[in-house]
């Protein structure tokens, strides 16, 4: 089961990263109140890593507290 989870992780970070490399050129992203030009990999690096933060605060919120 370690291995089949360890292989699972490793292919969704070649997809990404095969996503990353091919989306080099520049966006137009809205933020509220403001307008940024970014290169796309840049919003990608920021997405995925703001998506994992969240899944790790999940993560710690949802762990069962010990029974008193």
């Amino acid at each position: 089961m370690k291995t089949a989870k360890l292989i699972g992780i490793l292919a969704l970070v070649l997809v990404l990263g095969i996503v990353i490399v091919q989306n080099r050129g520049p966006v137009r992203t809205h933020l509220l109140f403001i307008t940024i030009e970014m290169p796309h990999i840049l919003l990608l690096l920021l997405i995925a890593g703001g998506g994992f933060a969240l899944g790790l605060l999940v993560a710690l919120f949802n762990r069962s507290k010990p029974k008193e």
